[in-house]
């Protein structure tokens, strides 16, 4: 294999899941499969994946461990300690990642994304040095003033809404996280801030994050469906 061609995954799922009621959401069971494993093993399935860093709550490390045991991960290198904000948990996986050209940051908490979805990313990154999967929005979006008026209505055609996976040459997005601050909830908006190209591809309205229980719902109802 030639090393400067390999791409990294980090799976990012070191979030409290305050909205979800007290439930740890990333073992949820999803179809009797926690929702962690069904994310973990669409990227072990991709042949464009080489390794996979797992980046988790403190309170989840012996669990996740357990978790890669029992399903016989063979891509997984590393399971790490996540930080306060998402910021430092990319951050804490980016620097477990060894020789990669190429990395994909993927939510754990979306388990209906596709190798498909992975693969297209990629593709479009090669081309750009960075791509991220997004949707058009179908909602009409409103911009308001700190009072709560409508102060504009952005023309909807151009509004998406942006997902994982984002997928970026390794130099570029160990820039961002070197130069960026920590506020920032979103990796392409680090790079962006840089000056870089960011690509949308298509994502999926299937691809959602679960973040409420009625989500973990309609993953259930959207696994079952065949999706």
């Amino acid at each position: 294999m030639n090393m400067s061609n390999k791409t990294g995954a980090i799976i990012v799922a070191a979030g409290k899941g305050e909205r979800m009621g007290g439930v740890d959401k990333i073992f949820s069971p999803i179809a009797d499969r926690p929702l962690l494993a069904r994310t973990v093993e669409v990227f072990e399935n991709c042949p464009a994946v080489d390794c996979i860093v797992i980046v988790l709550g403190k309170h989840n490390i012996e669990a996740g461990k357990r978790l890669a045991v029992e399903y016989g991960w063979k891509k997984v290198t590393d399971i790490c300690v996540g930080g306060k904000e998402r910021y430092e948990s990319v951050f804490n996986g980016l620097k477990l990642l060894k020789d990669c050209a190429w990395v994909v940051i993927h939510d754990g908490a979306r388990p209906l994304v596709t190798v498909k979805l992975i693969e297209k990313g990629l593709e479009e990154a090669k081309e750009s040095g960075a791509a991220a999967a997004a949707v058009p929005v179908t909602d009409t979006i409103k911009m308001s003033s700190d009072e709560g008026f409508i102060t504009a209505t952005p023309p909807r055609d151009k509004l998406w809404a942006v997902q994982t996976p984002q997928v970026f040459r390794f130099d570029i997005i160990k820039e961002a996280y070197a130069s960026s601050d920590k506020s920032s909830t979103d990796d392409a908006m680090l790079v962006e801030r840089l000056g870089y190209p960011v690509k949308l591809y298509p994502g999926s309205y299937d691809n959602i994050k679960i973040t409420t229980p009625i989500d973990l719902s309609l993953a259930e109802i959207l696994v079952k469906g065949g999706t």
